[in-house]
């Protein structure tokens, strides 16, 4: 069992550095490996070089073995170099999932450069945030993708001196933007190693109003792959059904790079399409969100698709309903939840062979290589069966953030990573997550800022204070409800809150889809407004009985 008790060994003031013997437990158990992203690529090339990626898209199928794939990235990487990119600089990306993205990713570790992919939603306003925060050297992007017009967010950028080269993908490219398939040939230099180096670097909305940066290394990363693969075939098939820039898309992606894993890409979530694959190419591996669940389930029973395939469904990211479990037993599907984050993808999970009630009530135990504790407010050690704070600490554990306050308020002694979620272990290790710490809405698997939401509230025409909580969603898991007062005869509707976000530039996920109006909020002695009050209003009846 890794649930671990131990005294802590960390030295004051740098918590996040990891005990030298968990590192050499880690070395010995294989989980780390003395190389870098693009010395692992390469050995996956050769090793499972017909191993297929396949996308799934607006354009039809297109397929591409591992050979082929790292064989493009190594081109594409030798004329990045000569344009001036060096081992250590950030190479940003907002590209959507498909076998583009999977080249740059190629290309990106080859160099020995930073990799940051960027969710495609994420308009200028958390755009320039991000590029200005990394430091990126250079940002690619396409021209259009669905309805979506890239040169215009790129135009709508405030100046950023360090971002040397917007490339635009494609043989045409605007005023001040390079073209990526006209970059002149260039040689690519030996490799770089440098296992312990930022290799990747992904942004996530949590309790800060900005996107925090967080950053992995080259053995975090082949550390949570190491553990996802193993007891797994290494010619089963995964669907990943997730986006580029998120922690679940980017490992989809370097699963297939790095084990040499047959995976299929989604460009966009299309369950009738992803049922019909499932049955067609028997996947036997798929994680997802309770949304992606019920509705793959519900297109495989219209449709008439076979998802027997299925040797287990990882299913987290979001509240799941004990229900939807049950369902997928009735339906002959080992549905297993899992817990874990952008700083630490899998912390626990539940297998196959866990009991039905286990899979019912619990996020499963530690992962190899991680151990869970929960903590009071004081970082000490609560009773088993006691809730309290989840702290981890593992192999696939992040370096840390871009920002260092938020390091200092994020870790114990010892390398322990504070969540900012609640839960409890049972005696025999399974950890169950109970509430959130942080204020953050869970809408379909992605961490929206409440606070961001209320700032950008308070920018619409009449709003005068603003909270946006989580209103539950049997499908997405949570809508974003804004809770507002308004001055005096204002009116607003959420076709004006719509309005003023698309205005700002916002995500689209980020903009409220309820409304409620309320005379004043309930607040604490000190003045706060009262959230939990809000949300448990919420949850119980679906409105607020607020004056």
């Amino acid at each position: 069992m890794h649930v671990s008790v131990c005294e802590d060994t960390g030295m004051a003031g740098n918590e996040s550095v990891m005990p030298e013997q968990l590192q050499t437990g880690w070395r010995s158990a294989g989980l780390w490996a003395d190389e870098s992203l693009g010395q692992a690529m390469a050995r996956a090339a050769r090793e499972r070089p017909h191993a297929q990626l396949r996308f799934h898209g607006a354009e039809g199928e297109r397929v591409i073995t591992l050979g082929e794939l790292h064989a493009e990235g190594l081109k594409l990487a030798g004329r990045l170099h000569a344009l001036g990119l060096r081992p250590g600089e950030v190479l940003a990306m907002q590209v959507p999932a498909g076998i583009e993205n999977a080249i740059l990713t190629q290309a990106a570790a080859a160099l020995g450069c930073t990799l940051l992919q960027i969710v495609h939603i994420y308009g200028p306003h958390e755009l320039a945030h991000i590029l200005a925060d990394s430091g990126a050297k250079a940002l690619i992007v396409p021209r259009r993708w669905r309805n979506i017009d890239y040169l215009d967010r790129l135009a709508r950028l405030p100046d950023l001196p360090a971002l040397a080269h917007r490339i635009v993908m494609g043989a045409e490219a605007s005023d001040g933007m390079l073209a990526l398939d006209n970059l002149p040939d260039g040689d690519l230099p030996e490799i770089v190693h440098d296992p312990d180096g930022l290799a990747v670097l992904l942004y996530t909305s949590g309790t800060t109003a900005a996107p925090k940066g967080v950053r992995h290394s080259s053995r975090s990363l082949l550390a949570e792959l190491k553990a996802q693969g193993l007891g797994r075939k290494p010619d089963d098939w995964v669907l990943s059904p997730w986006p580029s820039g998120h922690i679940a898309g980017t490992l989809g992606v370097l699963g297939h790079a790095l084990l040499g894993r047959p995976t299929i890409l989604l460009e966009s979530w299309d369950a009738a399409l992803a049922a019909r694959l499932v049955d067609r190419f028997k996947v036997a591996q798929m994680s997802g969100t309770p949304f992606h669940l019920s509705g793959l389930m519900e297109a495989a029973e219209k449709g008439g698709y076979d998802l027997g395939s299925f040797e287990q469904f990882l299913i987290g990211a979001t509240t799941v309903p004990p229900a939807l479990v049950a369902a997928c037993e009735a339906a002959g599907i080992r549905c297993c939840r899992c817990y874990g984050s952008t700083e630490l993808p899998t912390a626990t999970q539940c297998v196959p062979a866990d009991p039905l009630d286990k899979r019912l009530g619990t996020d499963g135990r530690p992962n190899p290589g991680v151990e869970v504790r929960i903590v009071g407010d004081g970082g000490e050690d609560l009773p088993v069966g006691t809730e309290g704070e989840v702290a981890v600490r593992g192999a696939e554990r992040f370096l840390g953030y871009t920002d260092p306050e938020l390091n200092a308020a994020s870790f114990l002694p010892g390398g322990w990573f504070l969540t900012g979620d609640i839960g409890r272990l049972d005696p025999e290790g399974y950890l169950a997550i109970t509430d959130r710490k942080k204020d953050i809405i869970i809408r379909g698997g992605e961490n929206i800022s409440s606070r961001e939401v209320e700032e950008l509230l308070l920018q619409v025409p009449g709003v005068r204070e603003a909270a946006a909580i989580g209103a539950p969603d049997a499908r997405l898991g949570e809508r974003i409800c804004a809770v507002v007062t308004l001055a005096e005869g204002a009116q607003v509707t959420v076709a004006d809150i719509d309005e003023a976000f698309r205005r700002i530039g916002v995500a689209r996920q980020k903009t409220p889809e309820l409304l409620i109006v309320v005379e004043e909020f309930p607040r604490t002695p000190s003045g706060k407004i009262q959230k939990a009050e809000l949300r448990r209003e919420l949850g119980a009846s679906g409105r607020l009985a607020l004056p």
